[in-house]
């Protein structure tokens, strides 16, 4: 099935603000709830939201085998399970729609009515069931400044490391959509110089700037996924915040790794972008030495130039960005981690998510951590206000963003925004 949609001259008769990560070219997906407080799948162009439920029981996807309901529930998961062959048509059919030459649609002010949701009417939503949640640990350059940090500085990187996509299975029932609010998180801590831990709130609450790939149903039980096959059954992309409590982490990770410290809760952004769309943007990975063994090695450019940024904005205060980094940067590519995960016949369901694991670039200003940025606190950040940061205080707000760019094309992600609040309180009685 040809791929139609990335022709970087291609114009929609929608207006599309200047610089907007989301062009013609792109066509995400996501769940929203519309004015009318109806849940439905949708995409977006510009600053509008399309309802696909609508157009189509309008009739504009007809010839493509869907289901009436397809697009008229509450997450992405069926939709997702048709496959890439059902994904690529229906984003094809959306590009002829909104293309600036089709009158269907841009003459139909009826249809238009029903059809098209400016982003104030619309209530965004978590766009797919998350069944299960697996966390990478994927950039060389973060895994050796933390390995610096807590280990030996000349031995940062554990032998394993540069053999396999080191990763662990994560809590899918705390992943919430930009926008939604996160407590501080409680836990057992050991302080330093102390014999005994001690129970309270996180003192080093971090972010973690990954992005993440949703999947589709790739295999059965038993079955691996190969590595060269991997990226078909890969849906799209978000933008991934793995929050992160430090101290707790540094108390009860060994033996079995995180725990309470990393499932407190995750933040993604709303809108899917598709590895379609994300195309054009394609680089070669990083040279990885040693090779890996046979079911890691694969061919072609891997990598995706994927611009990011974090920013910390205070309550009643203004915004300071804090770190630029970029997606190209991981060591262990999306295919590799996916090949590894089902090497032992791992089965894996439309709407799992992976995440990358944090993405730091070689420069302290492409550290993807607060860990990093401040090294363990060390090195406190300035804000615009005034005010310094060793790691996130309550009330504060993270937010982060990701876009590529070329051939005068933007393909972004929109942001994952999310404010920490102090440790839950429970009502009185």
């Amino acid at each position: 099935m040809p791929l139609k949609t990335n022709d970087p001259t291609k114009k929609t008769w929608l207006q599309v603000p200047a610089n907007s990560d989301f062009p013609i070219q792109n066509i995400p997906f996501g769940v929203f709830l519309t004015r009318d407080d109806i849940i439905t799948i949708g995409t977006r162009i510009g600053d509008y939201a399309i309802d696909l439920g609508a157009l189509h029981q309008l009739g504009y996807f007809k010839g493509i085998p869907l289901t009436d309901d397809i697009f008229l529930q509450d997450t992405l998961n069926d939709f997702i399970s048709d496959g890439k062959k059902t994904w690529r048509l229906v984003r094809n059919r959306i590009s002829e729609i909104f293309d600036i030459t089709n009158k269907s649609l841009q003459n139909n002010d009826d249809h238009k009515n029903i059809v098209l949701f400016t982003l104030d009417e619309i209530e965004m939503q978590l766009p797919v069931q998350i069944g299960d949640y697996t966390d990478f640990y994927s950039s060389k350059e973060h895994a050796t400044n933390v390995g610096k940090m807590f280990r030996d500085p000349e031995n940062a990187l554990l032998p394993n490391w540069l053999h396999i996509p080191v990763g662990y299975h994560g809590r899918s029932s705390s992943i919430v959509p930009s926008g939604t609010a996160i407590r501080r998180p409680m836990g057992q801590t050991l302080p330093d110089g102390a014999d005994l831990p001690v129970f309270g709130p996180s003192k080093l609450v971090d972010f973690e700037l990954e992005m993440a790939f949703i999947t589709t149903d790739a295999n059965v039980l038993g079955e691996p996924i190969p590595v060269e096959d991997a990226e078909n059954y890969i849906f799209g992309m978000v933008l991934f915040n793995d929050w992160s409590a430090r101290d707790i982490q540094k108390w009860e990770y060994a033996p079995l790794g995180p725990f309470l410290a990393k499932n407190f809760a995750s933040s993604i952004s709303p809108w899917i972008v598709t590895l379609d769309a994300l195309e054009p943007f394609r680089v070669p990975s990083p040279e990885q030495n040693p090779t890996p063994l046979p079911y890691l090695r694969h061919t072609g450019k891997r990598g995706f130039d994927i611009s990011l940024e974090v920013s910390i904005t205070p309550e009643n205060g203004s915004k300071t960005v804090i770190t630029r980094s970029n997606f190209k940067y991981m060591y262990w590519s999306m295919a590799q981690q996916l090949a590894h995960h089902t090497v032992n016949g791992c089965k894996v369901n439309s709407g799992d998510m992976m995440g990358s694991g944090t993405v730091s670039g070689p420069s302290p200003e492409n550290y993807g951590s607060m860990l990093e940025l401040t090294w363990r606190g060390e090195n406190p950040l300035k804000l615009k206000d005034g005010s310094t940061r060793k790691f996130i205080e309550d009330n504060d707000t993270v937010t982060m963003i990701g876009y590529c760019e070329k051939a005068n094309v933007r393909i972004g992600f929109g942001e994952v925004s999310t404010k920490l609040l102090p440790v839950f309180q429970p009502k009185q009685k």
